[in-house]
């Protein structure tokens, strides 16, 4: 889900996929797959129910990599002869295979445990969740891949992105800047760990996964929050605690922070309780996943604070109240002055930039 954080975080790509025109276009994007999907579960639940949750699984990964594929297409506005041409095989893999298939079945395991959180398990009831999670699975993917798209057509028409959110740049990163940047990840993987550990030692309740949720994810989603500021503010990410206002910490706490620290501990209960048919008070099940999202999370943000930081120096800084979450440009974007203080901001070289955007305490 590292795309999705690069769409909702760094400024280019956020400022790029919410501006009006992408969003009323995204809403008719989003309808259609959901309801194809729709007739799509009604026809084969007609023959054969969605009682096996690898056929579901695999039925979510075909209709979401042909959703990925559909949604980018009309998104990019050339012809599928013109996109391979311009894209090349790798980047359509990566998008019909990565956004649309790992992603699709991915965000139809976090429906089938979401499910389960309110005790509506696939396994006694499989109808409702196994409709949910392809339905859901496939707007977000359509969402995913038009918003991509729209990504790609700008990249292609010169306007800049420094960030192409296929991760291409995370790999770059962990390669080159590899100490720096994987202490992160093994504090957040050692912390969650520890976390998951202390918890389990307070009995049968501690080692339940429900508590188990609820620790790694205030600790993972703590630790995004300085993992964030140490790549946003290389060497001086502690005096950035005084600099940045509290309440814009707290927002990033909440989004991204606790939000995908539970949302990858719910995939991973998904995959464990359905496919895997692991017992998750097991030591080694909740430990394991502890030890991913703590992982995922503190590469994660360190890596979209080191995009955001090149960004700001070469693009120019964008309040981080404009970019805090996706709705909100949708509901600055209806007045005139909150457009042109975004375009101000965003296309004034950097110290003009800050100078407009005001400071960040």
């Amino acid at each position: 889900m590292l795309h999705r954080l690069s769409l909702r975080i760094i400024p280019s790509l956020t400022l790029a996929v919410t501006e009006a025109e992408v969003r009323k276009k995204k809403r008719l994007v989003m309808l259609v797959p959901g309801l194809v999907a729709f007739a799509i579960y009604r026809a084969v639940q007609s023959f054969y129910p969605l009682t096996d949750v690898l056929v579901l699984l695999a039925l979510s990964g075909l209709i979401c990599a042909a959703t990925a594929a559909c949604s980018y297409v009309v998104s990019r506005r050339a012809s599928p002869a013109e996109i391979c041409e311009q894209d090349g095989p790798r980047r359509l893999g990566w998008v019909i295979l990565w956004v649309g298939a790992v992603y699709g079945v991915q965000l139809s395991l976090l429906v089938l445990a979401l499910c389960l959180v309110v005790t509506y398990d696939y396994r006694l009831h499989p109808s409702g969740p196994a409709m949910m999670a392809l339905i859901i699975a496939t707007t977000s993917v359509a969402r995913d891949g038009f918003e991509i798209g729209v990504v790609r057509r700008l990249q292609y028409d010169g306007k800049p992105m420094l960030t192409f959110p296929d991760g291409g740049s995370f790999w770059g990163m962990l390669r080159d800047r590899r100490a720096e940047f994987l202490r992160w990840g093994l504090l957040g993987t050692a912390a969650c760990v520890m976390a998951a550990a202390l918890s389990a030692g307070m009995g049968e309740m501690g080692r339940s996964w429900y508590l188990q949720l609820l620790v790694v994810t205030l600790v993972a989603g703590s630790l995004a929050v300085p993992a964030y500021l140490d790549g946003h503010r290389p060497g001086r990410w502690l005096a950035a605690w005084s600099e940045i206002s509290g309440l814009e910490l707290l927002r990033f706490w909440a989004w991204p922070g606790l939000w995908f620290a539970a949302t990858y501990y719910l995939v991973l209960v998904g995959a464990a309780v359905y496919p895997l048919r692991l017992d998750l008070s097991e030591p080694l099940a909740f430990l394991t996943m502890a030890a991913l999202v703590g992982g995922m999370m503190g590469l994660y943000s360190n890596y979209l604070g080191r995009r955001r930081n090149l960004e700001d120096r070469i693009l120019g800084v964008v309040p981080d109240s404009l970019l805090r979450c996706p709705f909100v440009m949708g509901i600055l974007s209806k007045g005139k002055p909150a457009e042109d203080q975004v375009r101000a901001a965003t296309s004034a070289p950097p110290d003009v930039a800050l100078e407009r955007a005001g400071p960040k305490g």
